[in-house]
């Protein structure tokens, strides 16, 4: 039997996971990211985990495919970083920076298209070789799966899916400095962005009025519970995110669309939602792409970092 790992590097902690070669997780733990001093400890440590746990596990080096990385920010097809700000990195190659430190094979991509591998791979597109990936959280993150490999694209920022533009009369900047991008309207702060301006002048009744902290949650109780305000703002907000998937959709035409991230936990009536909106908008000959909820949770980032690592590597199944 072979293994590998999968490791996904945060902006607080790097998730490490240890799998067999047909992919079953065996065992996972965390490591705090120390961004000190440019992030010069992150990838010592990485490799002072990744020792320790072969030697406390009796698997000799030969018996290791290799070792999955995932990074926030562009990585491309050679292992060169370029910038991950969160972490204090500039621009090196990964691969080979770790694999002087393990003595091990590394294969490194960003961490939002090896959350789409995974979830392509063990999650919610599993059996697909064709996948849209939408993480819809404080912004909208993604990736792309073709023909089972993820879009890197040439420069590393292949599947920046959260920052194409929806709308050009936007006055307010997204946080990448552009003006009207699909984030701004699909993610959780989008949705409550809107209910808060659904909100401003309001005369009616709401319990939007009285939720505390206006979360997304909030948003799609008060319209469980037959809030009028808080199923328009959803509709609005459907309308977005359907015509945002759609525009996707025409170019990629995938399998399948799965939707991850804070907001995929409304689950059916998200689903049911958007749907309505995407038939409104897609090209017709896309029409029957599936949409599906993502249901790897946080360890989609590791499956898919070592699936990335597997089909460098030596992929068997």
């Amino acid at each position: 039997m072979k293994y590998g790992f999968g490791i996904d590097v945060g902006g607080t902690m790097v998730k490490i996971a240890f799998f067999d070669q047909l992919g079953e997780l065996l065992h996972k733990w965390e490591i705090p990211t120390v961004t000190a001093e440019g992030g010069s400890r992150i990838l010592p440590d990485i490799a002072a985990a990744v020792r320790s746990h072969l030697e406390n596990a009796g698997v000799p080096k030969e018996d290791v495919l290799g070792i999955g990385v995932g990074v926030p920010g562009p990585v491309d097809g050679r292992g060169v970083v370029n910038r991950c700000v969160n972490l204090g990195w500039g621009v090196f190659n990964l691969h080979e920076m770790l694999g002087e430190l393990t003595g091990l094979p590394v294969k490194a991509g960003n961490d939002a298209n090896m959350a789409a591998l995974g979830e392509a791979w063990k999650g919610g597109g599993q059996g697909y070789e064709n996948m849209v990936f939408a993480t819809l959280g404080t912004g909208v993150g993604g990736g792309v799966v073709l023909g089972g490999k993820v879009l890197c694209g040439v420069h590393g920022a292949g599947g920046e899916i959260g920052h194409m533009v929806l709308r050009k009369d936007e006055t307010e900047p997204c946080g990448c400095g552009k003006y009207g991008c699909a984030e701004q309207y699909c993610s959780a702060t989008g949705l409550v962005r809107m209910a808060r301006g659904a909100l401003e002048g309001f005369a009616g009744v709401s319990l939007l009025q009285s939720a505390g902290e206006l979360t997304s949650k909030a948003i799609f109780d008060a319209a469980a519970a037959g809030d009028a305000l808080a199923a328009e703002v959803l509709e609005q907000y459907y309308d977005c995110l359907g015509e945002f998937l759609a525009n996707i959709c025409c170019v990629i035409d995938p399998d399948i669309v799965v939707l991850g991230g804070g907001v995929s936990k409304a689950g059916k009536p998200l689903l049911e939602g958007v749907r309505r909106y995407f038939e409104k908008y897609i090209f017709h000959a896309a029409r029957e792409v599936r949409l599906a909820l993502a249901t790897l949770g946080n360890d989609a980032g590791v499956y898919g970092a070592f699936q990335l690592a597997l089909s460098e590597f030596g992929n068997i199944g």
